[in-house]
């Protein structure tokens, strides 16, 4: 049982303290996985989606034929959910689209224009964990962003194909690009390129210990849009919140993963002793009781604070990648929190609504860089080119200025460039 705890401010380090996993291990064996790949392309993905996945694959795109079984396999309830979901992530992320600007004075015009990236990799955890709602999470901003070319990659079943859910949902999304090949191997196809599947520009998507640590490593041969950690969720509360409510959420994402991290800050404390008696019981009815005992016993929390202020301070300290905050004014106090992926307001909305249905995106920040990251969004999908001009009369003008602040350190060619235009 998860033991409440009063909020020591001499302790604080100890609470905000994250495990951080040695990855040594992990990049040395990334580094070989992306060596072999780039060296034999095709042959090496192949190998490794025997060895990982436990299926032979033959053809690694995905077939006309294999998107049609999968759209017959799948009922149109569960279709029409997807194009609901679907509808709801496009509303949200046309809202993103930016213009560029153009600002005119004195001779001289500055401006900026906004590009789509001309291709993107999407990369979409399969297997038996397979996540339809990633593939509208990533695609469809990409496709409002005006990305031509998004692919696709995911890990196939043992039989070598993909579930059927997940191809329905890349349909809805509009992608027809997507192979059957997951892991470190595939990040490393899209960034490399191999014989079947052409390189990316940027690759997004979340995935395990090995594929984050990919992503990392061939940042710079291409974008990525963040190294995603475990799953995380926060929850503040006060004595309007429910203990049952607030008990599940926690759980919502202890089952995830075993690293996942649950943590409940309240200034209540007899709902921090509900919650902790409550979670005990939820827990033992979950179909991933096993994992989520072991997160819940090692990265769960349930902290008591003097007040919500307080609690709102920690938080962001904590900058948590799901943010609840099961209060009587929501609103107020989301406007004092700066530090969160995404935020969940009042008792009625738990994180699975934003996970699967509301429209705002579902890949977060996570292990404290919603500091100074943000949700997968348009804006990972294009990049801003600025540009400027001068007449001969606005350079003559500004040549002093530009030809001493050149001098002052010491780049002599820099302030000539200038001076053989504008001295007589």
């Amino acid at each position: 049982m998860v033991k409440p705890i009063k909020y020591d401010k001499s302790k604080k380090a100890e609470i905000l303290n994250r495990s951080i996993l040695d990855t040594t291990a992990v990049e040395a064996a990334v580094n070989d996985i992306i060596r072999e790949v780039r060296e034999r392309g095709d042959e090496a993905l192949k190998e490794y989606t025997i060895k990982f996945d436990g299926a032979k694959v033959e053809c690694l795109a995905v077939t006309k034929d294999e998107f049609e079984e999968a759209e017959r396999a799948v009922s149109e309830d569960y279709k029409d959910i997807l194009r609901r979901s679907a509808a709801n992530i496009e509303e949200f992320h046309k809202a993103q689209l930016k213009d560029g600007f153009e600002i005119k004075k004195d001779g001289c015009v500055l401006g900026q224009k906004v590009t789509p990236l001309e291709s993107a990799g999407l990369y979409v955890p399969g297997g038996k964990a397979a996540y339809p709602s990633t593939v509208l999470m990533n695609a469809i901003p990409a496709k409002i962003a005006g990305v031509k070319r998004i692919v696709m990659v995911t890990p196939p079943l043992k039989d070598g194909k993909i579930k059927p859910e997940v191809l329905v949902a890349a349909k809805i999304a509009g992608i027809t690009e997507v192979y059957k090949v997951g892991g470190a191997q595939s990040v490393a196809a899209l960034a490399y390129g191999t014989q079947t599947i052409e390189k990316v520009n940027k690759i997004t998507g979340p995935g395990n210990i090995y594929v984050q640590t990919a992503k990392k490593l061939v940042f710079g041969v291409c974008g990525i849009e963040m190294i995603a950690g475990p799953s995380e969720i926060l929850i503040i509360a006060d004595e309007s919140a429910v203990p049952e409510y607030v008990a599940a959420d926690l759980l919502s994402q202890a089952e995830h993963d075993q690293l996942a991290t649950a943590v409940l800050i309240t200034d209540c404390a007899k709902l921090a002793e509900e919650v902790s008696v409550v979670l005990e019981k939820r827990l033992e009815k979950l179909a991933r009781r096993d994992i989520a005992r072991v997160s819940i016993d090692n990265n769960c929390k349930i902290i008591v604070t003097d007040n919500i202020n307080e609690a709102a301070e920690l938080s962001d300290e904590l900058a948590p990648e799901h943010l609840e905050l099961a209060v009587k004014e929501p609103f107020k106090l989301l406007k004092i929190i700066r530090n969160a992926g995404s935020v969940f307001l009042g008792n009625n909305t738990p994180e699975p609504v934003g996970d699967y249905y509301a429209g705002t995106n579902h890949t977060l920040p996570t292990s404290g860089t919603a500091k100074f990251a943000s949700a997968l969004g348009v804006n990972d999908f294009v990049k801003s080119t600025q540009y400027v001009y001068y007449t001969r009369e606005k350079l003559e003008k500004s040549s002093k200025d530009i030809i001493e602040f050149a001098m002052s350190e010491g780049l002599t060619a820099h302030a000539e460039s200038v001076a053989v235009r504008t001295e007589k």
